[in-house]
């Protein structure tokens, strides 16, 4: 064989070497893009299934705040109706995820707050252990949107350097949306005695 010959079959090699470990790279990142939603999705589930407890063990003691508990329910039902695939992140689904998910934190709030009014309530140890559960639960969320946002801006960076954004745009690798503060996160809470 020619010397030419053998450079040229190196450096094919060494191109197709490079594709196939590139490409496989970007399905790893873009897996754990996937993965890292299905926690998410995993944590909300968590706490929409805590939800009915809840609202039951508040119902027993707080019967004539029955539209807050409506306001719960009624969140809760619209939030698990909303499915987002985690191949089709797009911005205005992933928004619209997260405002159904903020009405569910809402309501919580909200009945929270009249918990407040029910000194036999609060001191229930299946009210407190459901507290205890949804409190955990929302750190949890908190854990599993960074663990996907950073996830997200890994894959994102990657799919934009040169010269795997060669490969993205071949292969469809597309950029995927993040989680974004809820509108109104930026102001301060009034707190008022």
């Amino acid at each position: 064989m020619k010397k030419s010959t053998i450079i040229l079959l190196v450096a094919v090699a060494i191109v197709l070497l490079w594709g196939v470990t590139g490409y496989n790279g970007l399905v790893n990142m873009d897996e754990k893009v996937s993965n890292q939603w299905a926690n998410v999705e995993t944590q909300y589930q968590r706490r929409a299934d805590l939800i009915p407890n809840l609202v039951n063990t508040v119902k027993g003691y707080a019967t004539h705040e029955k539209e807050t508990l409506e306001g719960v329910v009624q969140a809760r039902s619209q939030a698990t109706q909303i499915k987002v695939d985690a191949n089709d992140l797009t911005p205005e689904k992933l928004a619209q995820y997260q405002k159904a998910q903020g009405a569910i934190t809402s309501a919580l709030g909200k009945l929270l707050a009249i918990t407040e009014n029910y000194p036999d309530l609060k001191a229930n140890q299946n009210f407190l252990e459901l507290q205890a559960q949804l409190e955990g639960t929302e750190n949890r969320i908190n854990v599993a949107r960074k663990d996907f946002n950073d996830s997200t801006k890994a894959y994102n960076a990657s799919i934009r350097k040169f010269p795997k954004n060669i490969l993205a745009g071949i292969f469809g690798f597309s950029k995927r949306a993040y989680f974004e503060a809820a509108e109104g996160a930026e102001n301060a809470p009034k707190v008022e005695f």
